[in-house]
Parts: C-alpha cells; structure tokens; sequence
C-alpha cells in the first residue's frame, strides 16, 4: 500500500504506526535464535550442548541460545583419508626451502612405494643409511620382504653391517643380505617370480673412504638396464648422483640420458635439483607404470 502524506491529515499518525510496526516486527525476527546447524557427525549419538551468543541487528542486547552437536567420543577412531603421498608434501617443501636434503626426499618417495614384504636393492649401500631405510620400509612379522645390498668395496660392507647391527633388531637384521660384488650383476640374485619394487643407486665415492674409488658412467650404465629388466610395474628405479667430483657431471648426464630415452608409454621420468647450487646431488626417479 502506498501512503500520500499531502493528501490525509491523518497520514503522519498512520505512517508513524506502520513504521513502528515494521521495525518491532524486524526487532523480533533478528532476535530469534536461529535454528541449530545439522549435525557434523550424524553417526554418533553423543552430542553436547554449547551456548552462543547471538546479537541482534538493533545491537541493543545478546539473546542467549542452546545449539546442539554430535561430537565423536575422545577415543573415536574415525577415518581420515590420507593422501596417497603421505608426508611428501612437506618434505618436498622442506627441499623447496633448502631445509631439507634430496637423500631425505628420496627416502620419503620410497616410503609410497615401497610395500611391507616387499623385495628391495640397494645397489651401492655405502655406509649403510640407505639399506636402513629400505628394511624399515620392508620389515614386517611375516619375514617375507628382503633387502639385497651390494658394494665392491669391504669397507662399504663392513660399514653396513655395524650400522644395522646397531639399529635393528636381530629378527630385521636377518631381513638383509649383504653382496661383496658388481651392481651391473644384480640380475643374478633375483629369482625367477620374484618382484623388485625398488632399486637404489647413491653414485659417487664412499663417505669417509678413498675418493679415488668411486662409481663409474659405463658400469652406472649396465646397472641401470639391469634393474630396468628386473623392477616390477608400480616399482621404482632411484639415482641419487654427485656432480661434485672428477667425472660425477659426466655419470649424471649419462644417467639423465638413459632416463629420457625411456618410452613414456612404461615409464615415469624426473629430476629434482637446485639450480643455484652446480654441486648439489641431482635426484633422478625412475616409475615404472
């Protein structure tokens, strides 16, 4: 209805009143408590109460209201579904950020792909830390899963040994199998049926020994075809390389180039590596589909 003020000398009283009206009517709605949210967890009966207070529009005074929800009991065990690369995300930030090493990323890559009872090798064990980190991801109470680690050098082995002496129980230490030889003849420890899920190779010298002594392109090169014959779909082919040293940018380009002629229909290709630092290790990962 539309009120003319000029035309009514009664307008003023009646449009006075409508005002009023309105406005005590608007009071009364945004005062209301508001009906309470459904619930967050409708399949568990429990629930409490928690009072809230709801200004209204006027801003005159709080109404208090009583809202209720389901709330899971302290102990409950529901489900959050985790990402299929849990705890990738803030290890490669950590990289990103050069708070963390690409050793460190690539056992956090291993970690997704690596299954318990799985059979994994370690084609250049070094000190031992790698080999560590592939029975922790392999050991379970069946005792099926196996580490195979290799190195040439005795003092590589014996290094090895001690660490996993030191750090596992005698059960896990059994889970490991140690191989004074060439990583170009992995092929002959893996039987027939038998499924690789992950081979790693840490190129270089070994820390603390003779930097003479050191992996080399042409047998890089041979290792890496054997553990592309011998890594099962799903698995993965890891290369951590030093371009520090005498001849380590010449391994490192011949290991990208082994890697970028892998067809793409099988294979997965990458590299991490930091393009301020010339000397940093490269990470190359290698998925098979």
């Amino acid at each position: 209805m539309a009120y003319n003020i000029c035309a009514c000398p009664n307008s003023y009283v009646s449009l006075a009143h409508k005002i009023t009206k309105l406005r005590n009517n608007f009071k009364l709605f945004s005062s209301a408590p508001p009906p309470p949210p459904p619930s967050l967890f409708s399949s568990n009966p429990r629930s409490f109460s928690r009072k809230a207070s709801i200004l209204t529009h006027a801003g005159a005074q709080s109404d208090v209201a009583t809202s209720q929800f389901e709330v899971p009991p302290p102990n409950s065990s529901t489900k959050h579904t985790e990402s299929p690369f849990s705890g990738l995300e803030a290890m490669m930030t950590g990289y990103i950020l050069g708070k963390k090493k690409s050793t460190e990323v690539a056992h956090a890559v291993w970690k997704n792909v690596v299954r318990k009872g799985d059979l994994v090798i370690d084609a250049t064990c070094g000190n031992g830390y790698d080999t560590l980190a592939m029975l922790k991801l392999i050991a379970d109470d069946t005792r099926r899963g196996r580490v195979y680690a290799m190195d040439l050098q005795k003092d590589a082995l014996e290094s090895t040994s001690s660490l996993l002496d030191r750090s596992v129980s005698t059960h896990e230490r059994e889970l490991v199998e140690l191989y004074a030889m060439c990583h170009t003849k992995m092929e002959e420890l893996v039987s027939k049926g038998d499924t690789v899920r992950l081979v790693a190779f840490n190129l270089g010298y070994l820390p603390g020994g003779d930097k003479k002594i050191k992996t080399e392109s042409e047998t890089t090169l041979l290792a890496l075809e054997a553990a592309k014959r011998i890594v099962a779909p799903g698995g993965l082919i890891s290369v951590l390389a030093y371009i520090g040293h005498s001849g380590g940018r010449e391994e490192f380009e011949k290991v990208q180039s082994f890697a970028a002629e892998l067809p793409i229909d099988n294979w997965v290709c990458c590299k991490l590596q930091m393009l301020n630092r010339p000397s940093a290790p490269v990470l190359v990962l290698l998925s098979r589909k």
